[in-house]
């Protein structure tokens, strides 16, 4: 982990407990063409930004802001050659999605109830991400990012058809076999209805059940009678929404995504509560009927942190008959599944591709990576970096690790070479977890290693992921300028900003490419105005509490503006298609906004073909070079 992953991202140890227990828009090459504007619709167009005091207590709306125009990035050593916007030619359109955390709000599993230790400074940021105020309403914040998506349709420079959607992990919350059939149905277009246990009424800590009514949760209805407000009601001064929980529990046609989609393993797909390993308890305690509703007597949060950083759980599971419950509606939908049973759920869809990259063999391993060719020009390698030993950071295991050598070495070499965009959940740096505690005692692959392999392929332009709830964009560099790939980092569909992004590769037919990345909002007001009676109007109030979340890093999860909009350049790494014959008069070039470049000069004539083999050969001999990674920025 490093500083630049927002404190809503911090480890959730205490799910312990309930095993225990129980620059200028891109516009100017289709210009006159009668396309639609390029970047309508999108961020470029006009984005979300915090808006102004609702009220006395502080709470705030949004409000439209200003199109952010991509920013040039050059932190790989490669200059923006002039005259490339009249050149570019569209190699890969596509859709990211990333940390959906599709959420059961009722289920027996959560433990909500261990947020509250975020504010004690003995415990702060242990228990983070427990609970949120806009939990249940993630269905329909998913739908209006699906109809966002598909209203766009094209990505905004190059104006190519979007090739396909891609999830990178936290598609679900809590690993549980009702969530991941409502992600699934949210993508396909398939009616289902977001609700769990007793369909006549919400049974969760938003409720007004007066025997558990507790006053660290929002309860939109309002408190039981005789019973104080909320704190979120009365400090940070939080609506009442009367009737928002049987609207966000209704049955509803989501959009659908009218393309391939693919997904990646997150941490939340693959484990409880995003941190811990399935098991017999666990699942039980998800199907059941007994929701812990507190901590048993004598169990301080201290006793929960000990017990889970000295891996001896055993005095919390002596207290499980103590804990405090609340009964609810058992539901067996609520099973938690293992990483093979969400593999193979994805073959019971509608959508396309079967499976949605998943394959038969994945399902007989238990392994969730794998590798598709979107164009004839690109190879897509789907990582899985869950460590099933547990905590909510990632690493490989060795044998995949060997896969993916073998798969970059397919894609490299004379007739076969083509350009990799790998995708996972995890950021290089937060795979940097090493935890071995299954039969399988091999040490774990961590971040470091990975980019080092795929630095020692030249092909390799771009990385794709989630996990962070924060927009980026990190250079990582090899040793010869233009060498190495960017990282691309997108924010939550669960937090604030509550964004997406359209990503292009573009070959600009001068030695270099562009990867555009663009943010995308869902489709949805600014205001939900008192509207409880469709999806893009829920997803509206949604984001508007996650800006009002006061655990929430809002500022840091939208990034800097050189990490949202931006145009990453890099060196071509083999010739892709013909270059255009000289003009006799160069038009010149829209004025971008560039960030200055911070090293190296960039050779793009006929001697660069020859730098990039001499350094695969150093590499692939072992003599890997010195790396400079992530922080080109002054």
């Amino acid at each position: 982990m490093t500083d630049r992953q927002p404190t809503r991202r911090t480890v959730l140890k205490g799910a312990a407990v309930v095993g225990g227990l129980q620059c200028f828009p891109a516009r100017g090459a289709w210009a006159g063409t009668g396309r639609p504007p390029a970047g309508a619709g999108t961020t470029l167009d006009s984005t979300v930004v915090r808006g102004a005091a609702l009220n006395a207590a502080g709470y705030v709306g949004v409000t439209g802001g200003p199109g952010e125009p991509h920013v040039v990035r050059d932190g790989l050593g490669v200059k923006a050659q002039r005259g490339r916007e009249g050149r570019r030619t569209g190699l890969l359109s596509f859709s990211h999605l990333t940390d959906i955390h599709v959420i059961d709000a009722q289920s027996p599993a959560r433990v909500e109830f261990l947020d509250r230790y975020d504010d004690d400074p003995r415990t702060r940021t242990l228990f983070s991400s427990a609970y949120r105020p806009q939990e249940m309403l993630m269905p329909h914040v998913a739908e209006s990012m699906v109809a966002a998506v598909g209203r766009i349709g094209r990505g905004p420079v190059s104006r190519r058809r979007l090739d396909f959607a891609i999830c990178t992990g936290d598609n679900n919350d809590n690993s549980q076999l009702n969530e991941l059939r409502w992600q699934i149905a949210v993508l396909d277009g398939t009616a289902f209805t977001p609700g769990s246990g007793d369909p006549a009424r919400f049974e969760g800590v938003h409720d007004q059940d007066a025997a558990t009514y507790d006053v660290h949760y929002w309860h939109p209805d309002g408190a039981p009678q005789g019973k104080q407000d909320d704190n979120l009601r009365r400090v940070s001064g939080f609506p009442l929404v009367k009737g928002l929980l049987e609207a966000a529990t209704r049955t509803f046609t989501p959009t659908g995504l009218s393309m391939p989609w693919y997904t990646a393993f997150g941490n939340h797909d693959g484990l409880v509560q995003g941190n811990f390993p399935i098991s017999f308890q666990l699942t039980r305690a998800a199907q059941g009927p007994a929701k812990i509703v507190s901590l048993p007597a004598g169990v301080t949060p201290l006793d929960v942190e000990r017990a889970v950083t000295t891996g001896s759980p055993g005095t919390l599971a002596a207290a499980a008959t103590a804990a405090p419950v609340r009964i609810v509606t058992a539901d067996p939908m609520r099973r938690v599944l293992t990483r093979a049973e969400t593999v193979k759920e994805h073959f019971t869809t509608g959508g396309t591709p079967l499976g949605h990259g998943y394959t038969a063999q994945n399902v007989a391993d238990g392994t969730a990576y794998y590798v598709f060719e979107p164009s004839p020009q690109v190879r897509a390698i789907v990582l899985d970096t869950v460590n099933p030993n547990g905590n909510s950071n990632g690493s490989l295991d060795p044998d995949q690790f060997a896969w993916l050598r073998a798969r970059l070495e397919e894609a490299s070499g004379p007739g076969r070479n083509r350009l990799v965009v790998v995708f996972s959940h995890h950021t290089i740096e937060s795979m940097d977890n090493a935890l071995v505690a299954t039969e399988d005692q091999r040490p774990r692959v961590q971040g470091p290693a990975v980019r080092d392999l795929l630095l020692q392929f030249p092909n390799v332009v771009l990385w794709v992921n989630g996990h962070t709830h924060r927009n980026r964009a990190s250079a990582f560099r090899g040793s010869v300028d233009g060498v190495g790939f960017w990282q691309l980092n997108t924010s939550a569909h669960v937090d604030w900003p509550c964004q997406s992004r359209l990503v292009e590769l573009v070959d600009n037919r001068d030695g270099t490419l562009s990867i555009f990345a663009t943010l995308l909002d869902v489709a949805a007001p600014l205001a939900y105005a008192g509207r409880l009676d469709s999806s893009p109007a829920l997803a509206s109030l949604s984001r508007e509490l996650a800006l009002n979340d006061p655990q929430a890093n809002q500022d840091s999860a939208r990034g800097m503006v050189e990490d949202r909009n931006v145009e990453l350049l890099v060196r071509a790494p083999f010739a892709l298609t013909a270059r255009p014959a000289p003009k006799a008069k160069q038009r010149q070039e829209p004025v971008s906004r560039q960030l200055p470049a911070t090293g190296g000069t960039t050779a793009l004539a006929a001697g660069a073909a020859t730098a990039l083999a001499a350094a695969v050969v150093l590499r692939r001999r072992g003599a890997v070079d010195p790396i400079a990674s992530a922080g080109e920025l002054p």
